[in-house]
Formats: C-alpha cells, structure tokens, sequence
C-alpha cells in the first residue's frame, strides 16, 4: 500500500508543478469495466487567461476533451490515479516518470532523460493532432537518419515519412496495450533497411511509453545494417540488434510480442508473415510494398477489360495478394484486418495488415473462401507455398 501512495504522491508532485510539467500519460487500462478509457493524456493549457489541465479521454474510437482547474482539477487528477491503469508516464522538462503496475499489483517507480525538450509548457489551447514521436523529443536519431535538418524540421522530401511512421507507430501503440506487464516487449523488424521504423519504435516504445523494449531489426543489406549500429553506438541503445540475413533464415532467442514489417518488397512481406506465424507472434503489422507474383499469372475472359490495362492488372493483382494473405492468416488464428493506416498523398502502398492471435485454427468458411478464390484464379500465393505445413491439414 505504501508503494501505491508513494507512486501517487509523486505523480501529483510532478503533475503540480507548474514551471516544469509537460504532459501525463496513462494507458494498459487493466479494467476497462471500471473506466472506459484505453488512455488518458492530461496537459496544460491557458484559457481566458487562467492556467487549466485539458484531460483527454481515448475509448479506442474518439477521443473526449474536459479542461479542469482549481479544486476540481485536484479532485480529477485523483480520481485519474485511481483507475486500473497500469501505465503512467508523465513528461517534465526537468526529466520523465515512469510507473508500471503488474497485474499482481506490484509498483515500479523510475526515471528518464526529458522526452521532450522544451524551455517550458506550451500552454496553446489548440487542439493540434498528437504525434506518438515528437519533432523535439527524437532529434538525434531522425537528424542521424537525415529525416529533419539541424534546426529540427523535416527536410524537404521526408515528410511523408516521418508521417508514416508516425501512423504506423499508433498501430503499435494499439498492440501493446494488451500485451502482459512486468516482461520486456519483443519486436522484430523485417527487412528494416535504413531502419526508420526500427528507431521510431525504440525510442516510442522505451523513452515515450517508458517500457521495456527489445528491438531486432533484419534485413539482407549489411552494409546498412552496419552504419544502423554505429548510429545505434552513439545514441546509447543497448536493446536495440540488428541482424544482415534473410528474414526467412532468422530465429529470434525469444517469441516476440510484434512482428513489424513497412515497405519489405515484393514477397519479403510473404516471408515476414510466414516467420511471425512460425514464431508465435502475438501481433504483426505488415504494410506491403509492391508485389509481383501474381500479376503474370492472372487469367479470366470475364476480367479481360481490366487485365489489359497494366496499371489496373497491377491494383487487381495488389488487392489479391492481400486478400490471399489476410485470409491465411485467419485460418491459421489471426483475428486480421486490411486497414488504410495513411492517405494515398502519403504513399500509394498505404495498406496494413493487422493481424492478432488468439483465433481458433482452421475456421471452415475462411477455408473455404480461399479454396474458392484460388481456384477461381488457379493462382497459388507465395505465402501459401511458405506455409504449407502449418495451411494442409485446413486447405489441403
């Protein structure tokens, strides 16, 4: 009980202290029948001149503002630390607090470097869009990987990628709510490349979300992968490997909790689903990047008028593969989900999977459906090819 006071104490501490208080984070609802909330982001802001807290409330599917002062303000940010949250972060420009409650109750207490560096609280009422990684508090790493310049903004031509890292970190962000405390996060990687995604995940998921994070980024190019470590060096990040193989040839020493996978071309996304099912992965989020395999092999007097365009033949044969794969993935007990996770300004490739286990294997209706969409094209996805073993005994 005294830890659970101390924590409190500290929290309000922090929260309370004008000159130096940045934001609060709670989130890992543990109860959701007790509160509804899947997170709360509490701030300052500056209203008619008087300073107030602007609590916001996410249920997962909007978002609810309330601004608070004085004794209500006190009450609230108690009734707040109340809830079964297992997660507090609170940001100050003086340094962070972490708390984590595992689910036996047990508290730990630390602190960080600040998050974000600013002189002071900005109090701007505006409610501007929340960016899981923050110009200010990512610097190094996005200037060390040439996305801002070194007056911090976003160089000409990186703008789309840093939003769409951004996006994909709010999948992310979505997939750890859920998984179990008291462990470090595993993560993979695959086909990383220059390793934006890696890094953002990293520091979100550690310096932001205060977790503990182990993060393994894969892909064929050494000679990358080797500038990503020496820039890995120099910001300090011990949890942070990177491994110059083909994802089909790595094994991970432990299950991981996400498999992440943004842009692997062509069949390397196939083969970052087919390593996550074989691990066990609790979640994966692919966005996949061009796909070719079935663009040759698609056939059907009914469908020649769009098969005689090149650029529709492509979207046809892109759908496709994706609706091929979300369909495996179910069957073999991944809750899954095609989603827009950016606008087409952003990229073309702006498709995700998102895929949960926890499903029972082999649901007949999805068999059946994929049995019926391949043999309609007489086409066989490269995933399929990659798990036959574990598909057979469902479409065989």
């Amino acid at each position: 009980m005294s830890e659970r006071v101390d924590y409190r104490h500290q929290v309000l501490a922090a929260v309370q202290r004008e000159e130096s208080f940045l934001q609060m984070v709670l989130s890992q609802n543990a109860d959701r029948a007790v509160v509804p909330w899947t997170k709360v982001n509490v701030r300052p802001v500056e209203i008619r001149g008087r300073r107030h807290m602007q609590f916001s409330y996410f249920d997962g599917r909007q978002v609810t503002h309330k601004n608070y002062a004085g004794e209500e303000l006190r009450r609230e940010l108690e009734r707040a630390l109340s809830w079964p949250f297992r997660q507090i972060h609170v940001q100050t420009t003086e340094g962070d607090l972490h708390v984590r409650i595992s689910k036996k109750g047990k508290v730990f207490v630390s602190r960080g470097r600040p998050a974000q560096e600013r002189p002071a609280p900005a109090l701007g009422h505006d409610r501007v869009k929340e960016r899981p990684l923050s110009l200010q508090g990512a610097r190094p790493f996005l200037e060390a990987l040439g996305i801002v310049d070194g007056h911090g903004r976003v160089r000409p031509g990186m703008g789309a990628k840093f939003h769409q890292v951004n996006e994909f970190l709010r999948f992310i962000e979505r997939a750890v709510e859920g998984l179990e405390t008291g462990r470090p996060v595993r993560v993979v990687d695959c086909g990383c490349g220059r390793a934006y995604l890696t890094f953002a995940a990293y520091h979100y998921l550690n310096e932001v979300r205060g977790l503990e994070a182990h993060l393994q980024g894969v892909d064929v190019n050494a000679e990358i992968l080797q500038e990503m470590s020496a820039l890995r060096d120099e910001l300090g990040w011990d949890k942070l490997t990177f491994h110059a193989t083909t994802i089909a040839a790595f094994q991970p020493a432990t299950t991981p909790d996400l498999v992440l996978s943004l842009h692997a071309c062509d069949t390397a996304t196939d083969e970052a689903l087919a390593q996550a099912v074989r691990w066990g992965s609790s979640w994966i989020l692919a966005a996949p990047c061009c796909q070719h395999e079935l663009y040759d092999r698609l056939h059907d007097d009914l469908f020649r008028p769009v098969l005689r365009h090149g650029i529709l033949r492509q979207r046809l044969a892109d759908l496709l593969t994706d609706a091929f794969r979300a369909l495996i993935l179910r069957i073999l007990g991944y809750s899954t989900q095609v989603v827009e996770f950016v606008s087409p300004e952003h990229t073309s490739k702006n498709l995700m999977i998102v895929a949960e286990r926890g499903l029972p294997k082999g649901d007949a209706q999805m068999a059946g459906e994929y049995r019926a969409l391949k043999g309609y094209w007489h086409a066989t996805p490269a995933l399929e090819t990659m798990l036959k073993e574990e598909l057979d005994p469902y479409i065989g």
